[in-house]
């Protein structure tokens, strides 16, 4: 018989300490509550918007941080924190993004550079200084990107968003092959569209099509995207870096042609 722990066991997070980025509200206030939900104790980190609401939400231990994630000194704060908070830390989501809406035609360098350095670049550098406390601290960890399935497929109108995440999933992919000596697997998901308040009185004709385009026929809660983070944070992927966790109801399987 195996010696490894049930598999259910294994999705138990207690004694893990994981920051979210952009966790104030929607796909991230999702993946806060369902870290909480499965043990972890979890740092929320937001740019400006209040923390408060959520943290009265989340069962267990639960602490916060404001940083500009673009700043010289964001990734930095962002690390103290859990140290200070927690006196550790083993897991990280990137989770923090710009979306806009510009042509590719009219689109100017800053927006550009602007898309990039939040999306990407933010990233990169926040990773690379978790994983260096996990390298120093000798302890192995997760990090998990979120994407997004325009990363695989650009809409119109969306040509700086989807640079940025398919640069966010080649990301993960990379890292993970630089850092998986350490111990330390690295992983991205790719959402489909999400549902948030609203979102059907202001894009009815969107909604519809998705639901059309969608096998699952519905769209996607914060907290689908938290369970699949759930998996990858767990010893239950631990063979597991990486890979790029499509999780859009199938829609991405459907035929282009």
């Amino acid at each position: 018989m195996s010696s490894l722990p049930r598999p259910q066991d294994l999705l138990d997070l207690r004694g893990r300490v994981v920051a979210i980025t952009g966790a104030a509200a929607g796909i991230g206030a999702g993946i806060a509550r369902r870290l909480s939900q499965a043990g972890a104790s979890v740092l929320v980190h937001t740019r400006s918007t209040p923390l408060e609401p959520l943290l009265g939400t989340l069962p267990g231990p639960a602490a916060s941080v404001r940083a500009e994630l673009t700043a010289p000194d964001g990734p930095t704060r962002v690390v103290e924190a859990a140290l200070e908070a927690f006196g550790r830390i083993d897991g990280l989501v990137n989770n923090a993004a710009l979306q806009t809406v510009a042509a590719l035609p009219e689109l100017d360098d800053d927006a550009w550079t602007e898309m990039l350095e939040v999306n990407l670049s933010a990233v990169h550098r926040l990773t690379r200084e978790v994983a260096r406390r996990m390298i120093e601290g000798r302890a192995p960890g997760s990090i998990v990107h979120l994407a997004s399935i325009e990363g695989l497929q650009p809409a119109v109108g969306h040509g700086h968003y989807a640079t940025s995440k398919a640069g966010v999933i080649m990301h993960a992919r990379a890292a993970a092959l630089e850092y998986g000596e350490h111990g330390i697997r690295i992983n991205c998901i790719s959402p489909g569209l999400v549902d948030r308040p609203g979102l059907a009185e202001q894009w009815p004709q969107g909604v519809e099509r998705w639901h059309d385009a969608a096998p699952l026929r519905r769209l996607g809660t914060p907290e689908d995207v938290g369970d699949a983070c759930v998996f990858l944070l767990s010893e239950l992927s631990r063979w597991i870096t990486g890979i790029n966790l499509v999780v859009d109801g199938g829609v991405m399987a459907r035929p282009t042609w």
